[in-house]
């Protein structure tokens, strides 16, 4: 895991064209994706993953990542940081176990303090389109950023905690990162995609964050906040085409 100093990010949301100011308190995420071997190695998960071990975990689907961050959380000693119930999953932001991060921290330990659309140029640090490749590859064998984290771009998408936007995409999680077969435009520190959270893509995996990062039982962490998904999706009057708000939220 690296550690990841407190700090100051803006995100912009592309629909709404909404920019807001996101205070970051430390927090430590994985130095690279999720590999086969990981996974493998964490007690009472369904099956194995019996791919070569170095590669990134995939496809896995939002709701398999979040149970392998908490068997993980387990079988480390440590509290788990979801919890599931009637109304779905909500996350204990005191937990400082392994857990998904949030958009805010995906981006601010991607752009490991630069401000440019890359940390440095996609040959040197992403497996991509460029690359005419038929997979992920080996996590690790490009250039980390200045946090020492590496693949952030290319290689495969990784899963967020936060919903991808509530009001038109209903329980849709956020995607960030890229993959080893999207081009540069994807590629990009600020791009954002979304999918469902049982929705099985190929290039599709995860990296874990870990950190006590709010009180137990709050509902606003890193950039995410409960109050705010419920008041994106309370939609009222005639729905754009395609529009499907979440309703049922849970409120944690």
């Amino acid at each position: 895991m690296a550690s990841i100093p407190a700090g100051t990010i803006q995100l912009r949301d592309a629909r709404s064209e909404r920019i807001r100011e996101v205070h970051l308190r430390p927090f430590q995420i994985a130095l690279t994706q999720v590999t086969n071997a990981q996974w493998s190695q964490v007690p009472s998960m369904e099956s194995e993953i019996l791919a070569d071990s170095g590669l990134p975990v995939h496809p896995v689907t939002w709701l398999e990542a979040v149970a392998w961050c908490n068997a993980a959380s387990l079988a480390a000693g440590l509290e788990p940081a979801y919890v599931s119930g009637e109304r779905g999953i909500t996350w204990n932001v005191g937990s400082g176990g392994y857990r998904l991060p949030t958009e805010a921290e995906w981006e601010f330990a991607c752009r490991a303090g630069t401000t440019e659309p890359t940390h440095g140029p996609l040959g040197d640090i992403a497996w991509t389109a460029g690359d005419r490749l038929d997979g992920p590859q080996p996590v690790g064998l490009r250039q980390a950023n200045a946090f020492g984290v590496f693949d952030m771009l290319g290689n495969v998408w990784e899963w967020c905690w936060d919903y991808a936007d509530t009001a038109r995409y209903g329980d849709y999680r956020s995607l960030r990162g890229g993959g080893w077969d999207d081009r540069a435009f994807s590629c990009r520190a600020s791009v954002r995609r979304g999918s469902a959270p049982d929705a099985v893509l190929e290039d599709l995996g995860f990296r874990v964050a870990r950190g006590a990062v709010g009180e137990p039982g709050g509902s606003t962490a890193q950039g995410w906040s409960a109050e705010d998904d419920h008041r994106r999706a309370a939609i009222r009057g005639p729905l754009p085409l395609g529009w499907t708000p979440l309703r049922n939220l849970p409120r944690g």
